[in-house]
């Protein structure tokens, strides 16, 4: 029991500098560190039952590191920087891993909670785990694929700037219909 207090204590003051949390304390009189857990045992559930579990995952996944990163470009800490970095890196693989298998993920029971979990140990900094999965995998793969990435990348490019021209000219073409429609009917 007196180490369930003493971590209670130590979350209490880790959460001293977050001001909201200590104005919704003084009006609802119920110590912060518990409206803490409750909104993390809150979060678990609504994650674990698959309540709007994929909206959940994005907002963990992007908004600490998000926040993260931003603090570590502003005080310049370079380390801070390539974790983030990486982090980003990771993030960005597997969310493209994820839309091409997302019909079979669907179907795995908890597939949001497992996300959540490896979210969380790729970017929190004492497991580093996007650092891990980036030099024990990543690493290696980008660089012997960088020239077919590169050259999909200018494909892609390539074929965006064509569709982006075809529509301004069937753009044009619309509205000069439309004028001349317009003008045919006030000759009528």
């Amino acid at each position: 029991m007196d180490n369930i207090h003493a971590q209670l204590a130590q979350l209490r003051s880790s959460l001293d500098d977050i001001q909201t949390l200590q104005r919704l304390e003084d009006q609802i009189n119920v110590p912060k560190e518990y409206i803490s857990l409750g909104g993390a045992a809150l979060l678990l559930i609504i994650i674990i039952f698959g309540l709007s579990a994929g909206t959940l995952c994005s907002i963990v996944g992007f908004i600490y590191p998000a926040l993260k990163s931003l603090q570590a470009l502003e005080h310049r800490a370079r380390g801070e920087v390539t974790q983030w970095l990486i982090y980003w890196v990771v993030y960005s693989f597997f969310s493209i891993i994820e839309v091409f298998v997302d019909l079979l993920l669907y179907w795995i029971p908890f597939y949001y909670a497992f996300k959540v979990a490896f979210l969380l140990w790729a970017m929190l900094p004492q497991t580093r785990g996007a650092k891990f999965l980036y030099d024990s995998f990543l690493k290696d793969f980008l660089k012997s694929n960088e020239t077919k990435i590169d050259a999909a990348l200018s494909n892609a490019k390539a074929a965006a700037g064509k569709v982006a021209a075809e529509a301004k000219t069937a753009g044009k073409e619309i509205a000069e219909n439309l004028k001349k429609s317009e003008g045919d009917k006030k000759d009528e």
